[in-house]
């Protein structure tokens, strides 16, 4: 039977749980630099303060200490981490749905979506669906993917070349 792990907590390290450590490089609360300090003597100082030791650079020799308040530390580690959230985009793919004898009217509402989509920073995967004997003439979709190719050039670059699987041939596009 051996005893169960102990749970790492997520953040950095405070106070007593700095452990393995008998010099550290501390910072004080003023932010100024004390130089290295035994671990128990910078401890003293924090609590002295009545504030806590917390670990910001554990990886260096000796390890960076700071003397500031924890709670307020990780509360602000929290609210840079949720604006780097709501910062980060996710591409999205969308998709286009064409038919070989398509109208020009159609065509054009379809490639407004088209930009709309590139400029929103989404990909985009045009599929050109085959019915009956509109698979005899593949040519003609793939007239039409290089003219929808050529009118997003300047908005666009092609990810996969059209390929044909089963009745439909599919082009991706990329913003550029």
């Amino acid at each position: 039977m051996r005893a169960a792990p102990v749970p790492q907590k997520d953040g950095p390290r405070a106070n007593r749980d700095i452990r393995g450590v008998r010099e550290v490089q501390l910072i004080d609360e003023t932010g100024a630099n004390q130089g290295i300090v035994q671990f128990l003597d910078a401890l003293k100082m924090a609590e002295d303060a009545g504030l806590d030791l917390v670990e910001i650079a554990p990886n260096s020799a000796p390890p960076v200490c700071k003397i500031l308040d924890h709670g307020k530390y990780k509360f602000n580690e929290q609210k840079k981490a949720a604006e780097a959230r709501k910062k980060q985009k996710t591409v999205e793919v969308k998709e286009i749905k064409l038919r070989p004898g398509i109208d020009d009217h159609d065509y054009g509402v379809k490639m407004k979506a088209v930009r709309r989509f590139f400029e929103e920073g989404d990909k985009v995967k045009v599929t050109l669906r085959f019915r009956g004997r509109e698979m005899a003439h593949q040519d003609l979709g793939i007239k039409l993917l290089e003219r929808v190719k050529a009118e997003m050039l300047d908005v666009s670059k092609v990810e996969s070349e059209p390929m044909l699987e089963g009745r439909q041939m599919v082009m991706i596009m990329a913003p550029r």
